[in-house]
């Protein structure tokens, strides 16, 4: 397979919009099974410390295209702190010069993608809304990846793009799977 990795762009001074999945289960606005969110921590930390600033995009329940505080990646903002043991800064509306503004080594969530219709709809408008805060695109989201959403395939259209360390396993191990597996091979 020909797809690039983290290890593969200069992300010095960029800023990355790194789409994730943290669809965690939240009990009164606690999350109760942060796994998900303990997965995207090796790609966050790289792209760091390669001097990178990420950009967190992600989808949260299903809102149906409409805001809801029930729904909000608000609530899933301390469990991602508590993982990388740093603060993550959450922006509900973002504009580029809101992003530039931020120090280099900010983490940022931005507010659930399925809170616009637009989204799931894999509107261009969005996708070159989500586009202009970034100067690279890297998907970590193994589990959105199938779907043509404005926060997947709409931007990797856009931005060049990489694989999160998440999706580079996940694509790994179907290369290996699918590509020249060790023999012989049970289905």
């Amino acid at each position: 397979m020909a797809w690039k990795t983290l290890d593969d762009l200069d992300l010095a001074g960029k800023r990355v919009l790194t789409r994730v999945d943290i669809n965690v289960p939240v009990e009164n606005g606690v999350v109760t099974d942060a796994t998900r969110i303990t997965r995207i921590v090796p790609t966050i930390t790289d792209i760091l410390d390669k001097g990178g600033t990420p950009i967190l995009l992600a989808h949260f329940g299903r809102p149906k295209g409409k805001p809801d505080p029930d729904l909000s990646l608000k609530h899933v903002q301390p469990a991602l702190e508590e993982a990388l043991g740093r603060d993550v800064i959450f922006i509900e509306t973002p504009s580029r010069d809101q992003i530039d503004s931020l120090p280099a080594n900010s983490v940022v969530l931005l507010e659930n993608t399925r809170f616009s219709e637009m989204e799931e709809a894999n509107d261009p408008r969005m996708a070159q809304s989500l586009a202009s805060l970034g100067d690279v695109f890297c998907n970590d989201a193994f589990s959105a990846a199938h779907r043509a959403h404005a926060s997947t395939t709409g931007v990797a259209h856009l931005l060049p793009s990489c694989a999160g360390r998440l999706m580079e396993a996940e694509l790994r191990a179907l290369e290996a799977a699918l590509g020249d597996p060790d023999r012989p091979v049970v289905a």
